[in-house]
């Protein structure tokens, strides 16, 4: 890898190869054997790399740009306390020096042991109660310490800040712009005022069935890059993001088992639909970011057309109707509540199948 120095830290991430990431493995303090093949990852890069004894470790290359190495930190930090609290995680596995996190020309990486299973295929009653026994478990742990540099889940991190940046990068179409901006603002302002007073902390923040590997019938944790500062039903209303009545008695049993670890105050109930409008704004401010990236037009083609923003437009618009009818305070919010709907898009953007 002797030009590794010479390549900005993006374009490098853009051209890791087999070789490159071997060399960092090595540079880590690990023998590796020539074995190296890539995993299913859109935002990171992830590899399954072969070490000279034989034994098989995930090297994880993190984005440049997006986290810094005290949240990355802190990220690693909460996985360390699940795993001392036996909660079952996919946990980080240290460099022979004691640490989790490196750094190769400007790219943090760090290692997980190779772990089998698979993503649920689908929630039975019993499986949710699981699942919210484990979800509470995460959370009794999140409260035992403090992320003073990860994100804040609310509306102008995840809403606000996205908008301006699509609204300063020419993402969105003419025609769409007023109305997706002011759904947008409207849920960020519902976000906020539903968190108000919310006690918040350290959460999965991803929590979705495609996190998770079932693996001898005990669930596993995964990928906590997108922790967050935030409300326990962050983590309860992605697993059961449907809103039927199936999905509504899948939640109970939630909600069921994870109080038999933790209190879950009911009233927050209430933030799924502004959260589901976040991640929305979220979900689409990450693909227009992410679009120099050379996988992602060959993944979303349908990204950036008319009729992408048209869909997401509507559906931003059906969870300011909602919100106008549970809790109708202005006559902007009345005005945004008369668009017309569209059904709601699938929010698990990272859930590889």
């Amino acid at each position: 890898m002797d030009d590794i120095g010479k390549l900005p830290a993006t374009d490098l991430f853009l051209a890791l190869t087999p070789e490159r990431v071997l060399d960092a493995v090595e540079q880590g303090g690990l023998r590796c054997n020539p074995v190296c093949y890539p995993l299913n990852s859109f935002e990171n890069r992830v590899y399954e790399v072969e070490l000279e004894d034989g034994r098989r470790v995930v090297a994880k290359f993190y984005r440049p740009g997006r986290w810094s190495q005290a949240q990355l930190l802190e990220e690693h930090a909460f996985m360390a306390d699940l795993v001392r609290a036996e909660v079952p995680i996919c946990g980080n596995r240290p460099f022979p020096d004691g640490t989790t996190l490196k750094q190769v020309a400007g790219i943090w990486f760090c290692l997980y042991d190779r772990f089998g299973g698979r993503a649920p295929d689908e929630l039975t009653p019993e499986l949710a109660q699981r699942l919210g026994m484990m979800a509470a478990r995460i959370h009794n742990v999140g409260d035992g310490a403090r992320a003073h540099h990860r994100l804040v889940l609310g509306g102008e991190t995840h809403v606000r800040q996205n908008l301006r940046w699509l609204l300063d990068h020419g993402a969105l179409p003419a025609s769409l712009r007023e109305r997706y901006s002011a759904a947008a603002l409207h849920i960020a302002d519902a976000v906020d005022a539903g968190l108000r007073q919310v006690p918040v902390g350290r959460i999965h923040g991803d929590f979705h069935p495609g996190n998770l590997l079932l693996r001898d019938g005990v669930f596993h944790a995964l990928d906590f890059d997108d922790m967050v500062v935030g409300p326990a039903v962050q983590d309860l209303w992605l697993l059961v993001p449907g809103q039927d009545a199936a999905s509504l008695h899948l939640q109970e049993c939630l909600i069921e088992g994870y109080q038999q670890f933790r209190d879950f105050d009911r009233r927050t109930l209430a933030l799924i639909e502004p959260l589901r409008g976040l991640r929305l704004v979220h979900y689409a401010a990450w693909l227009a970011r992410r679009w120099h990236d050379p996988v992602f037009p060959q993944v979303w083609p349908h990204f950036g057309t008319e009729e992408y923003w048209a869909d997401e437009t509507a559906s931003l618009e059906a969870i300011v109707r909602h919100e106008v009818q549970a809790n109708p305070t202005s006559d902007q919010a009345a005005k945004a509540a008369e668009e017309p709907t569209l059904t709601n898009k699938d929010y698990f953007f990272d859930w590889e199948g």
